[in-house]
């Protein structure tokens, strides 16, 4: 069964770099670090600060790191059950610091989060529902995400040990001015346990975005620092 993950996340890693080179047209790629802080204030309880960057690498056939934008997010987590949790998030993106013509952009978002571990892997069932909120524009987005994660050695992840991360999403964005558009998007990523406390990892991800109407592909190199306190 481990066997079995593991070739499933290199085979999207393979897919994901592979498929671009097919439609370069319509293929957007982009760096994306990020900074997460996690700090549990109670056992009904928890926080997250996040803050992101994103930089175009490959736009309109060619190729230049660029920023596009700047995230800080945060999250309030209350915990219903041992498995299920309720969070409410707030995210500002800067984005007209970057380029003039765009908007920065104010967002709210309510998430519903399920998880169970039969064995070795985890299983998540993400659902949440988000209002993205700019000057000129609000859209409605409704978000389910299906993700498993697992050590890569032994049934419990330990200090100096990998782990992997794999997740697919489905996307519905709807506001008053546009038709009603679906995302598709597929992960993986590979992870690091440096100590009690911190993790880094490192993936990539492939969107379908708006498959119906106009179909654009895009790629991102994700990387992340993790610090739970």
């Amino acid at each position: 069964m481990i066997t079995s993950y593991i070739k499933l996340g290199l085979s999207l890693i393979l897919f994901f770099i592979i498929t671009p080179s097919f439609a370069q047209d319509n293929f957007t790629g982009y760096l994306e670090p990020q900074i997460s802080v996690n700090h549990k204030i109670s056992p009904l309880y928890a926080f997250n600060f996040s803050t992101s960057n994103r930089a175009y690498f490959y736009k309109d056939g060619a190729t230049a790191v660029n920023m596009r934008q700047l995230d800080f997010a945060h999250f309030s987590e209350l915990t219903i059950a041992s498995n299920q949790s309720f969070s409410l998030g707030i995210q500002y993106r800067f984005r007209a610091l970057f380029e003039e013509e765009k908007e920065n952009e104010l967002r709210i978002t309510q998430q519903y989060n399920y998880k169970f571990k039969p064995k070795s892997i985890r299983y998540g069932h993400r659902v949440r529902t988000e209002q993205r909120i700019s000057p000129s524009l609000t859209t409605f987005r409704f978000r389910y995400r299906f993700a498993a994660d697992m050590p890569l050695k032994g049934e419990k992840l330990d200090i100096g040990e990998p782990y992997i991360i794999v997740s697919t999403e489905s996307l519905l964005s709807v506001a008053n001015t546009k038709k009603p558009s679906y995302d598709q998007r597929f992960s993986s990523q590979i992870g690091y346990k440096l100590s009690s406390n911190t993790k880094v990892q490192i993936g990539l991800e492939y969107r379908l975005e708006e498959y119906n109407t106009t179909l654009a592909q895009v790629l991102f190199l994700n990387s992340a620092f993790v610090l739970t306190l």
